[in-house]
């Protein structure tokens, strides 16, 4: 029980510290890599809690989305690598309050809510995998299905368009003349 609440603990101290560094670099591409270490925290908060299938979805989501996020400002951003000396924070006081602020009511809600008793039996992880694996192909299959379709849409398109397009005709017409 102490070494899982030690790993959780470390854990989330770890998601919080790459989360401020999400924030206080200047480069597009360090600040995804500290977003993927960040969430990647998070999962490994989820497998330290004994929750396998949602630490390793998590995991993997992350890896995925933070690489494609990564690939895409490199092609696309004026200075992905920060070199160029740019803030990438604005209204830093209000966003310093806000933080702030939301750490606060955070902390209130954990401290003073009422959780509820613990529960006594709960069952075990495949019951839990497959309670959970029902509910998501069940109901929200559709949504699924549709999110996926859109999102490999969107990657395809995003490539179709980063990829030049040689004109053809104009190499025939050259080799022709020659």
């Amino acid at each position: 029980m102490y070494a899982q609440a030690f790993f959780v603990a470390v854990f989330g101290l770890a998601a919080i510290g790459f989360g401020v560094v999400v924030f206080r670099t200047s480069s597009m591409v360090r600040s995804a890599l500290a977003l993927l270490f960040s969430q990647t925290a998070v999962g490994c908060m989820f497998l330290a809690m004994q929750t396998e299938f949602l630490g390793v979805l998590q995991i993997m989501m992350m890896a995925t989305e933070m690489s494609i996020m990564a690939i895409f400002m490199v092609m696309f951003m004026m200075d992905p690598g920060g070199l160029g000396g740019m803030d990438m924070s604005h209204q830093k006081r209000f966003s310093i309050g806000a933080g702030v602020s939301a750490a606060v009511v955070a902390i209130a809600v954990a401290l003073l809510s009422d959780w509820g008793p613990v529960a006594e039996q709960v069952p075990d992880a495949e019951a839990q995998t497959r309670a959970l694996g029902m509910e998501l192909l069940g109901r929200s299959m559709m949504i699924f299905e549709t999110a996926g379709i859109t999102i490999l849409t969107a990657m395809i398109a995003a490539t179709a368009v980063a990829i030049p397009v040689k004109n053809l005709a104009s190499k025939d017409n050259k080799e022709a003349s020659e």
